[in-house]
């Protein structure tokens, strides 16, 4: 009974098999549900997904399928349409359902996209919040736009689930920040980044061993309780962001992917650089005169084994890179394209996370000469981008 789900799953992206199926179907004969919505749903996403970017394809997927309306884009469609203030779609009054006569005589809109060129139109014209009205995006009353309200066909705008004759849904979904097509959060950022972690036992041995414990029994006929190193991650990060300037728009994600690499990497060390390295880098912006550290300094502390990340924009002029005393701080002593140079001859994995949208990067000169030094290695700061750059980093 479920072949129609999985394939419809398939037709949105998440990947499933034939192995996910049959595992459903087992746990579905063991009784473990019955007659409930939600435990139903997690129980379906628990067999069939195996991996949290996938969770808003399957949000919209299990829309489809049970509910047989697929779902607006919202990000595009505020692009498109605009905002909707929040308080048009607050509900006032409980409607009055209509009658099955009085419903078939509102009017339809006969195809999907004359119904959207009507929302379009009604957006442009609508200037207040309505309720109970037949035209307006609002709440109740038999517009076909809104929520709460009566029409045979229509697009739900926010707002629950009542007759299920929407034949389009516009709102924000609990798991779209994991999907690999959306706005990165920290989360789905650190899920991307656990991918570098390579793990090993070293140190003391004080962790027991119930494996060996048990065959080191059997073998001797008493207890010879055996003892093994913690595993522990072996990765080493050293992080660079460029902060001020042209990167205050970009303040939020990289704070994100921060938080996510502290909570990934136990050798974490991270600096702070304007544009580009020059003589000095810094711990603490506020204060960076007092904080900073000469680059030659983290060159020779931090050894070649550690896994190299510049976050930044890349953009600044290029006589920031190209020309000796290029910085706009100070009078550097030598072009910071020496010294991202000196940083990738000195560490084995080096590479570059740029949060700017890559069909712009053609158009900045800084970006193509940095992304030159990095050996391609330039990233965008997208969950795809950075699941690339822990591949090559994790090599």
């Amino acid at each position: 009974m479920f072949i129609n789900l999985f394939y419809t799953l398939r037709t949105y992206g998440v990947p499933v098999s034939t192995r996910e199926l049959l595992d459903l179907y087992a746990l579905l004969e063991t009784g473990i549900v019955f007659a409930d919505r939600e435990q139903f749903y997690e129980l379906i996403r628990l067999c069939m997904v195996k991996d949290e970017k996938y969770f808003d394809k399957f949000d919209r997927a299990m829309a489809d399928y049970f509910e047989g309306i697929d779902t607006l884009d919202i990000d595009e469609l505020m692009a498109k349409l605009g905002n909707i203030p929040k308080e048009w779609l607050e509900l006032k009054l409980d409607p009055n359902n209509l009658t099955e006569a009085e419903r078939r005589l509102l009017k339809k809109y006969g195809s999907l996209e004359a119904l959207m060129k009507a929302l379009e139109e009604r957006l442009k014209e609508q200037k207040e919040r309505h309720q109970g009205g037949n035209k307006w995006v609002g709440t109740g009353g038999s517009s076909p736009f809104g929520a709460y309200g009566d029409h045979p066909e229509g697009i739900r705008v926010g707002g629950e689930s009542r007759k299920r004759s929407a034949v389009k849904v516009w709102e924000q979904r609990k798991y779209r920040d994991l999907d690999t097509d959306n706005q990165l959060e920290t989360r789905s950022m650190q899920m991307a980044l656990r991918k570098l972690r390579k793990f090993a036992r070293d140190g003391a041995a004080d962790e027991l061993d119930i494996g060996s414990t048990i065959k080191k029994t059997a073998q001797t006929g008493m207890l010879d309780v055996q003892l093994r190193p913690e595993r522990r991650n072996r990765v080493k990060v050293l992080m660079l962001f460029d902060i001020g300037g042209s990167m205050d728009s970009y303040i939020e994600a990289c704070e994100r992917l921060f938080a996510a690499a502290k909570n990934e990497f136990k050798t974490l060390e991270f600096f702070y650089f304007h544009n580009c390295v020059y003589e000095y880098v810094w711990t603490e912006n506020a204060r960076r005169n007092a904080s900073a550290v000469p680059t030659l300094d983290v060159l020779h502390k931090y050894g070649s084994d550690y896994r190299v990340i510049f976050v930044g924009d890349a953009a600044m002029s290029p006589y920031e890179l190209l020309s000796v005393g290029g910085s706009v701080e100070y009078m550097s002593q030598d072009t910071g394209q020496a010294w991202l140079k000196r940083i990738t001859n000195h560490f084995d994995k080096v590479a570059w996370l740029n949060p700017e949208t890559p069909s712009f990067w053609q158009y900045t000169q800084t970006i193509g000469l940095i992304k030159d030094i990095m050996q391609d290695h330039m990233y965008p700061m997208t969950l795809h981008g950075i699941e690339d750059m822990t591949k090559y980093l994790a090599r």
